[in-house]
């Protein structure tokens, strides 16, 4: 019962420090309770499997986490309608399955080389573990610990230097150092090194923080310009009307919305995602020639030196079985075809440009490692409100540049403001301001799209780009290069939002280095390995010789 209460505390202090609803400082001794109970089952319990123990332990923790911060993946529907349980259920097993297989991995290290190479293996091992799920196909970095303070930009200015995985490093580091102090005062039970443990405790806790505000209020980078945003709500209900109204429709009302609210001159009118063509999707090679594209034309002709970004469905039909992207699948004979959720920019007698969304949702964008689970899982993706394959990408990101004036868009799709390292690379191609293109409105009114919004303050922070950020419903806001939302809207409001826009240039050292400190634990944990390598068959070779 006792390690069962260590596992419920954690569970507890991680739950309550997420964002939006939590306090993010407990943050710093959640995972303290999970390494007493490890360390006190390793050397202290009279329990035979033990490793089997704490990996239960270790789950029950993760999944109650989980579902706590995570659980509204339940409002997803089916396509009757439905809650669909898969969402939730899937995600929950397996990211929890993941994290306790990170937390037995150190229980195995640090059993084979001692406490305090242990907690060197877990701290660079959590991090690497972080930078995987930042980059595989199941991708789900929702609950990656940097991503705690999201609701206090003010403490967290240094991610312009270390970005969300320093703030992960940090919270690990605090935790192990927590644990280290308790289990040195039990161990000599002195005064003089708990008031030293505890005042670096303070240090590394509060010093960062004082960085921060410093850096907040000293604030004074200079834009190179300004432009003016509207960016459209139009509150489609992404089950009923979204996918499923005419095309002509769905224009109308978006241009309708933008007209409507179109006070003075607007430099950007930015849409939601996948806001057009609604029932359907737009040809690649045929984009010029797009009914609806050219009333969005006309419209832009309207109102000179505007330009009009949106995410839009579309599609690639290729009649060549060879170099076929493999995301394309047959329908026809020698016809394949691939689906984008596509970025793009329109302007008056300009070439329309295109960007594929790189960072796809597992299960309704992709269906992950398909080779192997289909056989699986069968159509089981189908509950996600995904298909049975997968959309296409662009390997690269891309800037769109404004013809009439300094702006340079980053066509930030969704999903892909989660990952900073990636958003950095629109920077890196010239972005000076960064669009969120968003559809939130798929979990209804839950912490799903606050969760969400409150990510891309991070993003603001690690790039120090302005942001306007475009929902279907959700929250549409527009963001400071300090993450501090300036004015947002309601969620379900069919609504626009003006903006003045500031833009920057210059690129943050974390722009420049990425997660470097990921990288660092990477070697790290390529060192720790070998290290026990070298010991195992080191004493290996000498009961041998005895």
């Amino acid at each position: 019962m006792k390690y069962i209460f260590l596992s419920l505390i954690s569970a507890m202090l991680l739950s309550i420090s997420w964002p939006t609803y939590g306090i993010p400082f407990f943050i710093f001794i959640a995972l303290v309770p999970l390494l007493i109970m490890e360390h006190d089952i390793s050397k202290f319990s009279s329990l035979k499997r033990k490793g089997g123990s704490i990996f239960g332990l270790t789950y029950l923790c993760f999944v109650i986490w989980n579902i706590v911060t995570t659980g509204w993946l339940y409002e997803a529907r089916n396509p009757d309608g439905s809650h669909s349980l898969f969402a939730v259920v899937f995600p929950v097993l397996v990211n929890s399955l993941l994290y306790s297989l990170v937390f037995q991995c150190y229980h195995w290290y640090k059993n084979a080389q001692g406490t305090y190479w242990g907690l060197a293996f877990f701290v660079a091992f959590w991090m690497c573990f972080e930078k995987f799920h930042l980059s595989w196909e199941l991708t789900w970095p929702w609950l990656n610990l940097g991503n705690a303070f999201s609701d206090f930009p003010k403490l967290i200015q240094w991610y312009d230097t270390l970005g969300a995985t320093g703030g992960s490093f940090w919270i690990l580091l605090i935790n192990v150092f927590i644990f280290y102090t308790i289990r040195i005062y039990q161990a000599g039970r002195k005064r003089k090194s708990l008031v030293v443990n505890i005042s670096i405790i303070s240090a590394l806790i509060f010093l960062p923080m004082i960085i921060s505000l410093v850096k907040y209020n000293q604030f004074d980078e200079k834009p190179v310009g300004e432009v003016s945003v509207l960016m459209l709500q139009p509150d489609l209900d992404p089950y009923s009307e979204k996918y499923s109204q005419d095309s002509l429709t769905i224009q109308n009302d978006l241009l309708n919305l933008a007209e409507a609210n179109s006070k003075g001159k607007i430099d950007y009118y930015i849409a939601p995602e996948t806001a057009l063509p609604g029932n359907g999707s737009f040809s690649e090679t045929a984009l010029d020639r797009s009914t609806v594209l050219f009333n969005v034309k006309n419209f832009l002709k309207q109102h000179p030196g505007s330009v009009f970004a949106t995410g839009a469905s579309s599609h690639r039909i290729f009649k060549e079985e060879k170099n076929l992207p493999k995301e394309a699948y047959q329908i026809a004979p020698m016809s394949w075809k691939v689906n984008y959720n596509t970025a793009i920019q329109l302007s008056p007698d300009q070439p329309i440009l295109v960007y594929h969304k790189g960072k796809l949702v597992p299960g309704v964008e992709i269906f992950p490692y398909i080779s192997v689970l289909k056989p699986l899982l069968g159509n089981a993706m189908l509950d996600l409100g995904g298909t049975v394959a997968s959309l296409g990408i662009d390997k690269e990101r891309v800037a769109f540049s404004n013809p009439y004036n300094k702006g340079k868009l980053a066509p930030i799709i969704c999903y892909e403001s989660i990952y900073g390292e990636f958003t950095a690379e629109y920077v890196r191609k010239g972005a000076n301001f960064l669009a969120i293109m968003t559809n939130d409105s798929w979990w209804g009114v839950s912490e799903g799209h606050k969760q969400l919004l409150s990510y891309a303050k991070l993003r603001a922070i690690e790039t120090r780009r302005e942001i306007a950020r475009a929902a279907n419903s959700g929250i549409s806001a527009h963001i400071d290069a300090r993450g501090e939302i300036i004015e947002d809207t309601f969620y379900g409001d069919k609504t626009a939002l003006y903006a003045k826009v500031k833009l920057y240039e210059g690129e943050t050292f974390y722009v420049k280095a990425g997660d470097f400190l990921t990288r660092i634990c990477t070697f790290a944990v390529g060192f720790l390995f070998f290290y026990w390598l070298f010991t195992f068959l080191q004493e290996k070779y000498k009961s041998r010789k005895v």
